[in-house]
């Protein structure tokens, strides 16, 4: 009887598993961003621009994630789930093209 509530407490169920998951790859993705992250504030040029439309990248995932999981909208609508796409990209692309462009 221990051995049936032990395993069947320590099993996640599928939605709850794949949030975790996704809360994992928030972490991660964090902690990649944070070590992009340039010591120096006055990196410029080339490499500035690569480490800026990646970080600006990994934000645009971030934020993706985080409205499909964790605000629902995994389960909306389709026509929610495209406009909460077109809006995360349409953002994330606008502010990328102001920071290449300054």
């Amino acid at each position: 009887m221990t051995a049936f509530l032990t395993t069947s407490a320590t099993r996640l169920r599928p939605g709850t598993r794949t949030v975790v998951i996704v809360w994992l790859v928030l972490m991660a993705i964090t902690v990649i961003w944070w070590l992009l992250t340039p010591e120096d504030q006055g990196s410029a040029g080339a490499s500035g621009k690569a480490l800026v439309t990646a970080i600006v990248l990994l934000g645009m995932i971030k934020c993706r994630l985080i409205i499909r999981y964790f605000m629902e909208v995994r389960h909306a609508p389709r026509a929610l789930r495209y406009a909460t796409d077109a809006w995360v990209v349409i953002l994330w692309l606008g502010l990328l093209a102001i920071n290449l462009y300054r």
